[in-house]
């Protein structure tokens, strides 16, 4: 492989894949190395989403900077082809460019076709106390990050008695939802979402049932137990780290921070050191995008993007293409395209439709001299970084909310899954960085409401507010990161506190 691994195997298993090692940990030091002389490790486990993986390799590489005597250990486990072909090239291009973190494969196990994440990532528990016992040998392990799909491993590190971290990869304003579930479930009679309730969550702002997760609130929901179970087992970590700064999310940080989430336990030290994003990344692939991008007006450019999951049915698609030509807006739209599946839902090897296939007859031709649409992948951190960009369209994925921010580009919300809808109205109506996108009855957004709202992105009074509003948020982002800003603060903190394990 290209990139730095080490592999272990399972106890008890054998396979021409790998080789079975004897993995124990030595009594006596002083047979190898002594424990003081051992290079210190950080050992970060994020559960196989490449937004999962991002964020928390972006955390090791934050605490590299400015504590360089450590090294990082990055613990990958993979699920299927689909998250391999997408985390491999990210990991590559991190093992070559930053030679202190270490990426640390566990061996594949066999998905099964009923499994979820959450029991896919839990059966991996032995190979995660192999794969510390080994690391042991010649790393002291200083602490343990594991990603919230990871819960279950604080039942392995708490064994061996390794200092462990809960890392939260949206941001807090989410995690005040996952931190008071526990309440809400306690409160609520009925089991079904109901359109009409307000919840009170404290640190947000009143937000509707069905804004939350469809797991949050239905325990016969297949998600609703394991989400609890990782509720539960955030408190129990030494810490909280989460991918966000104190001026973001200021609200939703002292509600944490003075115990209104949880009333069921005390909750440990919340340490916010965002924003942890990607750095741009820019390949040929997207050359055409940019030479495009370049001979655009500043700011008059909107960008369409959806995450690795934001696939849209033909009829949506004809919605948002109507829309935007009728606004008369420059635009760069990533159309992102399902394969075909078999009853198995298997991809079948039949060739993805043409964007003339997908998109209205004549749409692509008829706004060529003012918009572009590339197929399923543009690199967003360097698009959202040129100057031509001056709105985004975006699913509310949090990595792609702070690279917005960062850039200092207002948005679009138009969630799609997970706990984006609960971003939204973060968003919209606590930080005022972003325009509501509304949905029909049947889940369509039409041309007509696309249309209004992209031209009152870029053209109105409340776009220019949140334009200025959105700037002032990147350069806060930029003091959190510097000398004496509050990252860089609770940085520091969570570091002493490895020092007192």
């Amino acid at each position: 492989m290209p990139y730095k691994t080490s592999v272990i195997a399972p106890r008890g298993i054998r396979s021409a894949n790998f080789t079975t090692k004897s993995i124990t940990r030595p009594l006596f030091f002083s047979f190898s190395k002594s424990l003081e002389m051992m290079k210190k490790t950080i050992v970060i486990y994020p559960s196989p989403l490449v937004g999962h993986l991002i964020s928390m390799v972006e955390l090791g590489k934050l605490i590299l900077s400015h504590y360089p005597s450590y090294t990082i250990t990055i613990l990958i486990t993979t699920m299927n082809p689909k998250t391999t072909s997408q985390t491999t090239p990210y990991i590559n291009r991190i093992s070559n460019t930053t030679p202190s973190v270490v990426f640390h494969h566990l061996p594949t196990q066999e998905l099964e076709k009923s499994q979820t994440i959450f029991e896919y990532i839990h059966q991996n528990n032995p190979l995660v106390r192999d794969s510390l016992d080994f690391i042991s040998q010649s790393h002291k392990i200083c602490s343990f990050i594991f990603d919230m799909f990871c819960s279950a491993s604080l039942e392995v590190t708490n064994q061996l008695q390794i200092a462990s971290y809960f890392f939260n990869t949206s941001g807090v304003n989410a995690f005040t939802v996952l931190l008071h579930l526990p309440t809400l479930n306690n409160s609520r009679k009925s089991v079904e979402h109901d359109d009409d309730t307000h919840l009170e969550i404290p640190g947000l702002p009143p937000i509707l049932s069905t804004d939350l997760p469809s797991s949050s609130l239905n325990p016969k929901d297949a998600s609703h137990e394991p989400f609890m179970f990782i509720s539960k087992t955030a408190v129990q970590a030494k810490g909280i780290i989460v991918n966000s700064f104190d001026w973001l999310e200021s609200r939703a940080v002292k509600a944490i921070r003075g115990g209104l989430c949880n009333t069921n336990s005390v909750v440990p030290p919340l340490y916010p050191v965002g924003p942890l994003i990607a750095e741009p990344a820019a390949s040929d692939e997207t050359c055409e995008c940019f030479t495009w991008l370049d001979k655009q007006p500043r700011e008059s450019v909107v960008f369409l993007c959806f995450g690795s999951g934001g696939v849209f049915s033909r009829d949506q698609l004809n919605e948002i293409a109507v829309g935007l030509e009728r606004s008369g807006k420059r635009f760069l739209w990533v159309v992102r395209v399902a394969r075909p599946k078999d009853k198995n839902e298997q991809s079948l090897a039949s060739p993805e439709p043409s964007l003339d296939e997908l998109l209205p007859e004549g749409f692509l031709e008829r706004t060529r001299e003012r918009g572009l649409v590339v197929k399923n992948w543009a690199s967003q951190v360097d698009v959202l970084n040129r100057e031509s960009v001056g709105g985004f369209v975006t699913h509310c994925g949090w990595n792609s909310i702070l690279e917005s921010v960062c850039a200092g580009v207002p948005m679009i919300a138009w969630p799609l899954y997970a706990e984006q809808r609960v971003n939204r109205v973060a968003l919209v109506k606590e930080m005022k960085l972003s325009l509501w996108l509304n949905e029909s009855e049947n889940g369509v957004v039409t041309a007509a409401e696309f249309e209004e709202r992209v031209n009152t992105l870029m053209d109105s009074e409340e776009g220019m507010a949140l334009k200025e509003r959105v700037k002032v948020a990147r350069d806060e982002a930029k003091l959190a990161l510097g000398d004496g800003g509050s990252t860089r603060s609770a940085l520091t903190e969570l570091v002493e506190s490895w020092h007192h394990q």
